[in-house]
């Protein structure tokens, strides 16, 4: 499941893991207009850890995810 929220400098996205035991935290994703940040509550240590993507790395994640194995690079030229 996840929730999609449309905040005034970001649009944040929130995955909730469901099924069965064990389940993760929720991940939160805001995407901003110069970076995209991951955020998940570490349960041993009440800590939340944030990862930043700037946007050429969200873009090659969203790309890696419908790819098989091996190595690539994105291209910004247009034909």
């Amino acid at each position: 499941m996840f929730t999609i929220e449309h905040d005034f400098d970001a649009t944040v996205i929130t995955l909730v893991d469901q099924g069965k035991a064990p389940l993760q935290e929720d991940v939160t994703v805001c995407a901003f207009e110069d970076c995209v940040t991951l955020e998940q509550l570490d349960p041993r240590t009440d800590e939340v850890v944030r990862i930043t993507l700037s946007l050429a790395q969200a873009r090659d994640l969203a790309a890696a995810l419908d790819l098989p194995e091996g190595m690539y690079q994105v291209s910004d030229t247009k034909d």
